[in-house]
């Protein structure tokens, strides 16, 4: 029988199944942080129970760190509390820790693939709704609660019931001035931010094919942000180029076998999906949202609908009234106030190399705070030896510690109220950024030049 690339790996992962009910799904790695793993550990804990596999656990600091001075004391009470819980229950259950001050420590879903952890055809976990990054890798991975988190810990396994299969196809050659980021928001835009309820999605088509690891990864990302359990790419040249050297990605023979099951990762020729939705690559341009959801997007130089899909004209009228917009207005031009470049969506180095680019040589618009998060002390540090920061602290723009960081304001980078923001995170829910602020996803290189004109600004008008 024919599979897709989601059947294959979710049959390897079987442990049991229960008939016209969940199966007990195996899991290869589990990815912890700060903020849903205390309670987990005080389940087990609580229990007698141990840490089933620490050895397939991996935890770092990155939601509630501050991004400046963090050599010193997190001031923040209930911040610093949750990272000193995470250090503890890991010595306590030896588990391997990239804490502050580590040389690995960043952003759990950049330092994943990173550093060879995340690897094609495995499961992985994280209690962390945006775990479907990993699935670039051909990877079945998503966010679980924290008393999934428990039950990984405890068993190394997961109860699921299996979601729908979804085929994203997308063909053809991206315009100019198109990124990964763009993409996405596109297909959001187009099907809503509940278009994928139920679903793992598979991306395909030459234009994803054509898209290197860390665009792949994007576009992955967010397809949580489509209602979806998760999203996947087949494993590719690509990819295994990517994966080899990293520091725990298997060597020698190891990695012959590897990429021996690796190359086997694609979907069958006469798999069955089911759903298929199509696209060209040629009507996708540099997006923005407008809205309080990730599907409120238009094309930048778009005017603000009446309405969008599956949303009542209460709820429509009620987003636009808390971004302080209105229909029939353009984004394009309009001032903002803060420019965020950084969140496990876009921190990565290409991210940053591609809005260094757009930055070199000129100067932020004088009212704009504008501030660059690597995602990782691995990005940070090649950032640094390509004169990366120097470009950014040259044009005025805030270059700081990996983190988390205004993605989620959990920690003490906030925007204030009513200010707008146009960042290059994931979600633009009301105030996701802080308490009243307002927010604009688009793409690095979109951020950047808007920070330096000092409102939002079409990339292609620079090209």
């Amino acid at each position: 029988m024919a599979k897709t690339l989601f059947d294959k790996v979710w049959d390897e992962h079987i442990v049991d199944s229960i008939p016209n009910g969940p199966s007990i799904l195996y899991i290869d790695k589990h990815l912890i942080h700060e903020v849903t793993s205390p309670q987990a550990f005080n389940g087990i804990i609580s229990r007698n129970i141990n840490v089933m596999r620490p050895d397939r656990t991996i935890a770092t600091a990155d939601h509630n760190v501050p991004t400046e001075n963090q050599h010193l004391p997190i001031k923040e009470e209930l911040s610093r509390k949750q990272v000193e819980k995470l250090t503890q229950n890991c010595d306590r259950h030896n588990i391997k820790l990239y804490g502050l001050g580590h040389k690995y420590q960043g952003i759990v879903h950049v330092i994943g693939p990173e550093l060879g952890l995340t690897q094609p055809g495995m499961t992985i976990v994280c209690g962390d709704s945006h775990t479907s990054t990993h699935g670039a890798f051909g990877s079945i991975a998503f966010g679980i609660g924290t008393s999934e988190v428990e039950m990984v810990l405890s068993t190394q396994c997961l109860l699921q019931n299996k979601p729908k299969t979804m085929k994203i196809e997308i063909d053809g050659k991206l315009n100019k001035g198109v990124y990964s980021k763009d993409i996405i928001l596109y297909i959001i835009s187009q099907i809503s931010a509940s278009g994928g309820t139920g679903y793992f999605v598979e991306y395909a088509g030459s234009a994803i094919e054509s898209l290197s690891m860390e665009s792949r990864m994007t576009i992955c990302n967010m397809s949580i942000e489509m209602g979806a359990r998760g999203g996947m790419i087949a494993p590719d040249e690509i990819t295994i180029e990517y994966v080899k050297g990293k520091e725990f990605a298997p060597k020698g023979e190891d990695l012959k076998n590897k990429i021996t099951y690796w190359n086997s990762l694609r979907s069958d020729k006469d798999a069955k999906y089911d759903k298929i939705i199509k696209f060209n690559a040629e009507d996708i341009e540099p997006m923005i949202t407008y809205g309080t959801n990730p599907g409120m997007g238009i094309k930048i130089d778009e005017k603000i609908p009446n309405s969008t899909l599956n949303s009542s004209k209460y709820s429509f009228k009620k987003s636009l009234d808390y971004m302080g917009i209105n229909s029939g207005d353009k984004l394009k031009n309009k001032k903002i106030d803060y420019v965020f470049i950084g969140s496990c969506t876009n921190s990565r180095i290409e991210d940053l190399r591609a809005a260094a680019k757009i930055v070199e040589g000129k100067n932020k618009s004088s009212h704009v705070n504008a501030w660059v998060i690597p995602g990782s002390k691995s990005v940070e540090k090649v950032a640094v030896k390509e004169g990366l920061d120097k470009i950014f602290t040259d044009a005025g723009f805030d270059f700081r510690q990996p983190g988390c960081s205004a993605c989620l304001a959990m920690n003490e980078d906030k925007i204030p109220k009513d200010k707008y923001c146009l960042s290059t995170s994931n979600r633009n829910f009301e105030g996701r950024q802080g308490p009243g602020s307002r927010t604009f996803l688009a793409s690095p290189v979109t951020a950047a030049l808007s920070a330096i004109n000092g409102y939002v600004s079409d990339v292609r008008d620079y090209i």
